[in-house]
């Protein structure tokens, strides 16, 4: 099973193109396609980035549509496709939501990408949140949390075993005993759900030390404390360097030792997992960007 070894922290990113929100896609994203896509996949597979991530919706309604586009590329087709463009990266769904599918049927997807990429599935795993999407598909919203509850024991069993009840499926992933479950959300119950079943846990966002707290005295009272965990932050917009343009007042950039330094005081004190993301305007400028950061910053941040 992928493990972040004690002592190290790895720092992965969420891959442009693939989910085109309003609320965050840069306007080059809008007119970039597959080629583009595979290229920043295979810059973060050539420079150490320890996953590349999609996200999952299925159908969105026009309510929504003003704010998060209708442009969300399916996750474990995509992911698969790439699989065969890379080599060595992580190929993690942020997120894959859950009550969408029978667990063994999100086990049988999760268990051939893991065999086609030669063991690199990240398995990431959340409840979902728009709650038309679950209406039109036919799943009850206000139930979510307890069917991730419910599916989650399924699922990491199917992963881990080829018979479950008497039914059997193969391929088997690669890795053993399965993939990683990276569990996800930043709610008091999703923290929680993380920490009874999860290897790890992906924020929605930035993480603060209440939330690392609060999972760590949830793995304690699950008597979970001594395994292995992946715990998750989000960091502002990087840019390394000096930009010439308008990069907004939020994001942190400068010299690589500045985006180290300032990266270092916002991640709370046990995280050993940094999603990134760069402000760019073109795939050109993004694959720069990773290159930098790769080279100059990430070095100073992969030791805790």
């Amino acid at each position: 099973m992928i493990e972040i070894p004690h002592g190290a922290r790895v720092f992965g990113m969420q891959l442009p193109i693939q989910a085109q929100s309003n609320y965050f896609v840069s306007e080059w994203e809008r007119t970039a396609g597959p080629a583009e896509l595979a290229r920043v996949a295979k810059t973060a597979d050539d420079h150490g980035f320890h996953y590349v991530g999609v996200c999952d919706h299925v159908a969105l309604p026009d309510s929504v549509v003003g704010g998060m586009g209708t442009h969300w590329a399916e996750p474990i087709s995509t992911l698969s496709w790439l699989a065969a463009l890379t080599t060595r990266v992580g190929l993690l769904t942020h997120v894959y939501v859950l009550p969408y599918r029978h667990p063994l049927v999100a086990a049988k997807q999760f268990a051939n990408l893991d065999w086609l990429s030669g063991g690199r599935a990240l398995a990431g795993v959340g409840a979902g949140h728009v709650q038309a999407e679950f209406e039109k598909l036919g799943v009850d919203f206000h139930r979510r949390g307890r069917m991730v509850d419910e599916a989650l024991p399924v699922f990491m069993d199917a992963l881990e075993n080829e018979f479950v009840d008497g039914f059997g499926a193969r391929p088997r992933p690669v890795q053993s005993p399965r993939p990683p479950v990276w569990v996800a959300g930043s709610s008091d119950p999703a923290i929680r759900r993380a920490a009874k079943f999860g290897d790890g846990w992906l924020p929605q966002g930035p993480s603060t030390a209440a939330m690392v707290a609060a999972l760590q005295a949830g793995r304690e009272a699950a008597g979970r404390a001594d395994l292995p965990m992946m715990i998750g932050h989000i960091t502002p917009f990087l840019h390394v360097g000096n930009a010439t343009w308008d990069i907004g007042a939020d994001t942190v950039t400068g010299s690589p030792t500045a985006v180290a330094e300032q990266i270092l005081a916002g991640t709370p004190h046990g995280v050993n997992q940094l999603q990134v993301r760069f402000k760019a305007r073109s795939c050109d400028e993004i694959c720069e960007q990773m290159v930098a950061f790769a080279t100059d910053v990430a070095p100073m941040l992969t030791t805790i």
